[in-house]
């Protein structure tokens, strides 16, 4: 297997790096004077969109190449079910995503129809970065292979009829 581009305490702490960048400007443009921050406020969630779509391509092509060995369902990819994680990896994981969630609600509910609501594409970033690290770092049950399948006898080919005229 190849070495990881990030490793897993990397990875979290990018996760937590890009929630504090989004919740302290969503909050900032939300709490003060409109004009400054807002296009700061907008820019870093939809910085935190592209890279949080980045990031989820990324995993998913890696799952992909896993999922020939490993049964990989798209609960335990994206949101960390069953075994997948550690519970300390996981409530990482989870609860900035969690905590993207709940200040994009809120600052876009704060401030209805302003740029506000562009809050609400960043906590893509909080979903990409969890499937990055499971597709790297997660524990998946090992595909069972079925044995071969056994081929029905075919059966013989039907003569032709022969009362048929053959021309």
């Amino acid at each position: 297997m190849s070495k990881p581009l990030l490793s897993s305490e990397t990875t979290i702490r990018v996760l937590w790096v890009g929630t504090a960048a989004f919740v302290v400007t969503a909050v900032a443009a939300a709490a003060l004077p409109p004009d400054p921050l807002r296009p700061v406020a907008v820019a870093v969630a939809g910085a935190a969109f592209v890279a949080g779509s980045a990031f989820y391509l990324a995993g998913y092509a890696r799952a992909v190449q896993r999922s020939r060995r490993d049964e990989i369902s798209m609960a335990a990819l994206t949101f960390l079910a069953g075994d997948t994680a550690p519970a300390s990896v996981r409530r990482q994981l989870l609860g900035a995503t969690a905590l993207q969630v709940v200040v994009a609600v809120a600052t876009a509910a704060a401030r209805p129809f302003s740029t506000l609501a562009f809050g609400i594409l960043a906590p893509v970033f909080g979903i990409g970065v969890q499937t990055f690290w499971a597709s790297r770092f997660g524990t998946f049950p090992r595909r069972e292979v079925a044995p071969p399948r056994t081929r029905r006898p075919s059966s013989p080919p039907t003569p032709p009829d022969a009362s048929a005229p053959t021309p």
